[in-house]
């Protein structure tokens, strides 16, 4: 069965629109974690605009399963990835003007720097994802870089407007984890997957672990948290 990491980034964009002490994404972290995720996602970006740095010490220090810490490739979130020590780091690209995450790392053209940085997280015992759209060459660029694992970027295949595209992306997503297991890496997915669509990619077998957010805290507001994350979770069974 795949897997449930849970990203507690918009408990931040709430508590940050106030700029106030709540909600807290740590006390979050903890309910996901009660109600079954096996791990905690958090953003930290370099604008700060949700995730501070406070929060992903308190993080590390309280989750009790497995933090995974996204961040952009820049040396002032490396030097804090590598003090922090996280389970795992997600590597992302970064735009100040993006609303969120709009697409995958472009591995193939940044080969050198995401080798350094790859090998300098993996000299502090810390493991290496990259997220990447569901595409051949970047899968390929992935293991040649040294990541342990890739997130495949399911955004498009969830802002699918009809059958036919959705089913046109979730046929790459599929090609692409076939392709990331043939060449020894790590497969977790995610990106705008919800209470709809979800269950498909939870589907393919070789996905260890999806990461979902936006949908959980939106879902949160009307049924509360524990119980969000009850029902994603069994969806993705």
């Amino acid at each position: 069965m795949v897997q449930l990491a849970i990203n507690v980034d918009h408990v931040a964009t709430l508590r940050q629109a106030r700029g106030i002490d709540e909600p807290d994404p740590v006390l979050a972290a903890g309910i996901c974690e009660l109600a079954g995720a096996v791990g905690i996602v958090a953003h930290l970006r370099e604008d700060r605009r949700h995730m501070q740095d406070r929060d992903v010490q308190l993080l590390r220090q309280t989750v009790k399963t497995k933090l995974n810490l996204e961040m952009g490739a820049a040396e002032e979130i490396i030097q804090i990835a590598l003090n922090l020590k996280p389970d795992m780091v997600t590597l992302v690209p970064e735009k100040r003007e993006e609303l969120t995450t709009e697409g995958g790392l472009n591995v193939a053209d940044q080969k050198e720097h995401l080798t350094s940085t790859i090998s300098r997280m993996s000299s502090a015992g810390i493991p290496v994802s990259l997220f990447i759209d569901p595409d051949s060459d970047q899968v390929q660029a992935s293991k040649e870089v040294g990541a342990t694992f890739v997130e495949i970027h399911t955004g498009r295949y969830s802002d699918a407007a009809n059958k036919v595209e959705q089913n046109r992306e979730f046929d790459l997503i599929a090609k692409a984890v076939d392709e990331a297991h043939e060449a020894g890496l790590r497969i977790n997915a995610g990106h705008g997957l919800n209470y709809v669509n979800t269950a498909r990619i939870a589907s393919l077998e070789k996905i260890e672990e999806l990461s979902i957010g936006h949908a959980v805290m939106a879902r949160a507001i009307f049924v509360g948290l524990d119980q969000a994350v009850r029902e994603i979770l069994a969806l993705c069974k």
